[in-house]
């Protein structure tokens, strides 16, 4: 599906605004920030992550926004509180006709990691997810060997779906295993009030 023909809401990515966090559409203006974010490549070393090197920040978003002119992504820049930027984000997989969609291809710099953004980051995407385009169903994808990614999804609160075997293959060229996630319309109230207490808890 073409972005002409997903619906409006699928198709413009909004500004989100948060007390940790601030998402805004991705732009190529935000090379210089994002390669500054990835810092030495430290965030690009691990071999199971598609995390780009701090060099490939252009190419990055170059990538992300032929996704979504495409009509395949919503893709965000990520900022703190003090409105630095320290990552991206990305609505992909968009199928508006279920609907559903996945939320991944995120990163953030070692100054932004365990701190209250990722969190407040995840509940607006899915707030905005469930809330504003009535999704029923949203995704969290990673690799078998990411374990950290999959200890940080199940404490989302989303349940996982099982692992597709040889389903892709990482940056490395090697074959990943997918370990699938999900969250459904009827959990995200219990989820939306699990969030919003780990941010209380974090002010």
């Amino acid at each position: 599906m073409g972005l002409e023909q997903l619906p409006a809401d699928w198709r413009t990515v909004p500004t989100l605004q948060g007390s940790y966090a601030t998402l805004e559409p991705l732009a190529t203006a935000h090379a210089d920030d994002l390669r500054a974010a990835l810092g030495a490549g430290e965030l690009s070393r691990l071999w199971y992550t598609n995390v780009p090197a701090p060099a490939q920040a252009g190419a990055y978003i170059d990538t992300a926004l032929r996704m979504q002119a495409d009509g395949q992504a919503l893709p965000f820049a990520v900022r703190n509180a003090a409105g630095h930027v320290v990552g991206s984000t990305r609505l992909y997989d968009l199928q508006p006709d279920v609907p559903r969609l996945s939320i991944g291809y995120t990163f953030y710099a070692l100054s932004a990691q365990r701190t209250g953004l990722n969190t407040e980051a995840k509940l607006m995407l899915l707030q905005y997810a469930f809330e504003r385009l009535g999704c029923i169903n949203v995704v969290f994808e990673t690799s078998w060997f990411n374990h950290a990614s999959r200890t940080a999804i199940a404490r989302l609160g989303a349940k996982q779906d099982g692992v597709l075997r040889a389903h892709k293959r990482h940056a490395d060229g090697s074959v990943r295993d997918t370990v699938i996630f999900s969250l459904l319309e009827a959990e995200w109230p219990a989820v939306r009030r699990h969030l919003q207490s780990r941010l209380e808890a974090n002010a």
